[in-house]
């Protein structure tokens, strides 16, 4: 009787921690898609506001709208995913938003000054895609360490199971592991 008891109260809980993993994803989806909805909703009506503006203010408002927008659906869908090509995607795609804002900017000024500030423009998202790049190629060399050292204990450990002999030795073994 005790085993069934056991059994049933062993099945109903790990139904429970299967429930439970299943319901995390749901409200992250749930969460991501309530920030994309409020972010579209955001950039419509800033961009409404921005029918107040006149010429080149009226563009740089639309951009600025645009790239708030972006901002947030970019952040939220790198949260959602969790995984580092999506944190470097969302810098990236921040970095072009926030390039498109200064370049609309530039077309207030004419001449050399036009020319420095769309470089200057162009400098500010070259140095975020790289930051983007770095980012990633960082977490990735610190995994690769953390690899590699996990590596080098365990075969330390396996060597200093070699003195053993028999089930010490075995036992030994699969703790290194």
């Amino acid at each position: 009787m005790k085993k069934i008891i056991s059994m049933i109260v062993m099945a109903s809980a790990s139904f429970g921690f299967t429930a439970a993993s299943h319901a995390a994803p749901a409200e992250a989806k749930a969460t991501y898609d309530a920030t994309k909805k409020k972010a579209d909703a955001d950039y419509k009506v800033a961009k409404e506001a921005c029918d107040s503006h006149k010429g080149n203010a009226k563009d740089v408002c639309q951009k600025e709208a645009k790239a708030a927008q972006v901002k947030i659906t970019a952040e939220a869908e790198a949260m959602y995913k969790g995984t580092d090509a999506a944190k470097k995607k969302a810098r990236t795609d921040i970095a072009d938003a926030n390039y498109e804002v200064a370049k609309e900017k530039c077309d207030d000024q004419t001449g050399n000054n036009k020319d420095v500030c769309i470089k200057e423009a162009k400098a500010a998202k070259t140095a975020a895609v790289a930051d983007a790049k770095a980012g990633k190629e960082v977490t990735e060399a610190r995994k690769d360490a953390r690899e590699d050292k996990r590596d080098a204990n365990v075969a330390v450990q396996k060597e200093k199971c070699d003195a053993l002999t028999g089930a010490e030795k075995s036992r030994c073994v699969a703790a290194a592991k």
